[in-house]
Parts: C-alpha cells; structure tokens; sequence
C-alpha cells in the first residue's frame, strides 16, 4: 500500500514515489506484468490512479471541523460526511485529490466575519466518507461533482465554491451539469487532469503501450471524452461566473501554467501569483485566505 499512497499523492511529478524501496519494487512489477500480460497491468494501473491517498488529518483541521454542525448527505445511496459553519450565504469548500474537508478549513473564519454561511464535505473515497461506487477506497472527479451537488441539495443553494488542486475540474464538471454559482475560487488549480497521465505512468514504469491503454480503459468507465475534464475548455464552452484564481510560481504538484490557461480562457477571472507557499501552504496563508474571502464578500455586495 505504501506505492499506492505514493504514486497517487503526487500524479504530477511521481517524486515520492522513487524514493522508497517499496516503489521501486511496484515499478520492476508493472514493468513485468506490462511485458507479460499488458492488459493485467494495465487494469491495476486504473485502480491506482482511482485510489486516493489517505493521510492523517492535522489537529488543526479536525478541530475546525469540530466547531461545526455535522450534516445528514447521502450520495448515490452512500454516506458524505459534511459539516456547516454559521448563516448567510452559502460558500461551498471542494479539497482536492486524496484531501479531506479540513483542508480549507483556514476559509471558515474569513467568510463567516464577511457573513458567509461555509459548507465542506469530504469526497467518496475521502476522509469520514463513504468510498465511491467503483469499490472499497475508490474515487473519481465525476463522484466529486456528484457528491458537490449531492451536499447542496441539502444545505442549500451556493453563492460560491472555493476549490483547491483536484477538487477543481471537479468544480467544473458540476457547472457543465448546471451548477449556478456567483463567484468561484480555484487554488493550486489542476487545469488539465489528462496531462498527470505520463508522469504518473512514468512513477509507475508503465510503457506507453500500457498507459494508452489505461487511458482508453478509464474514459470508458467513466463514458467521458478526457477533453471533457480540461477546466480552460469548460469557460469556452458554457457561461461561467467571475474567477478568482490563486496559484504558486513554485508549485511542485500543478503547474502555475495551467492557472495561466485557465485565465486566458475564462472571462472575468483574475489570476494572483504567489511566491514559496507550493502547493498547500498557500491555503495556511492569511493573506491569501483574507483576499479570497474579500473577493466573495465583493460579489455579494455587487449583488446587493
């Protein structure tokens, strides 16, 4: 389990995964079994990349969420664990691939001091969440936006989300099956979740033979063209609401090009470059979290 963790933490680079004589023992197996039967390898290939990490939440974050209402979500017959702070309008927080609920939790008090109501869940396959349909452990960014929908249904229409890494394309999945929406935050944004597949057979060992077909195995799983899930392609192809974009010039796990792709797409969106936060660090800053929350606030005073 411990390759598994690691391949799957770090799609973008798989540099964690080489450091550990347990990955590199998984990759000298997918090299075998891509030489002996490609299609086996192939098939465990897809449920890794469908398997999230499940690192321990931090004091910090498991105290936020102790402070808020715990609330009843079912999805697709299964249990979302999900929390509520305060009353006003809702902001809805999305964590990212192998995240959890808490992970946003430094947005909590900056909304509720500009009169915001915030809701978080954790994914399928996350956190105190039940694991998606795919099986025990399992998760996609489909079930993300599902679960997303599934959470406002029960508390209520959203004035905004706030997403972070892979918790974004997840966000726009939702808009493209009608989310509506005033104001959007994407942080450490994952732009095009198509562009993890090399590195991610890289960390593995898997040949390009191997890997294509995993590709072709995951898009008809799923019944989705992988173009589909490009977050740049979304604003062009639907009517999209003013963006906030945060993003680091050092992120180690999503490029700052992909917020850049993502601004030049998306009308009304405003990109701030930050500076040695990486890629969660900046959802600790507090000048971050502060410019996020002013920039909700903004919408609803415009609004008014």
């Amino acid at each position: 389990m411990d390759a598994v963790s690691l391949v799957v933490a770090d799609r973008s680079t798989g540099k964690r995964l080489g450091s550990t004589r347990s990955a590199r023992a998984a990759r000298a197996v997918f090299r075998l079994l891509g030489r002996a039967t490609p299609s086996l390898a192939a098939r465990l290939a897809q449920r890794l990349w469908f398997t999230p990490p499940r690192p321990p939440m931090s004091r910090r974050s498991r105290a936020v969420l102790e402070t808020a209402h715990a609330l009843s979500v079912r999805c697709d017959g299964r249990r979302l664990a999900a929390w509520r702070w305060g009353q006003g309008p809702a902001v809805y927080l999305v964590h990212g691939w192998g995240g959890h609920a808490g992970n946003l939790g430094g947005l909590v008090s900056p909304l509720l001091r500009r009169g915001f109501s915030v809701v978080a869940f954790d994914a399928p396959g996350h956190g105190d969440s039940d694991s998606g349909p795919a099986g025990w452990r399992q998760g996609n960014l489909f079930e993300f936006a599902a679960a997303l929908r599934a959470v406002i249904g029960v508390a209520g229409p959203a004035f905004g989300v706030a997403a972070h890494s892979g918790g974004v394309p997840a966000t726009a999945i939702a808009l493209r099956e009608g989310l509506r929406v005033e104001r959007l935050a994407f942080l450490a944004s994952m732009a095009e979740p198509e562009n993890f597949l090399r590195p991610f057979g890289a960390a593995l060992g898997l040949d390009d033979r191997v890997l294509e077909t995993m590709k072709q195995r995951i898009a008809r799983a799923l019944g989705f063209p992988w173009g589909e899930l490009s977050v740049p392609g979304t604003a062009r192809r639907i009517a999209v609401p003013p963006l906030l974009l945060v993003h680091d010039d050092g992120d180690p796990e999503t490029p700052w090009s992909g917020a850049a792709d993502i601004a030049g797409a998306w009308p009304g969106s405003r990109l701030i470059t930050t500076t040695d936060l990486g890629h969660r660090r900046l959802l600790k800053e507090p000048s971050v979290l502060d410019q996020v929350a002013e920039f909700f606030s903004l919408g609803r005073a415009g609004a008014a």
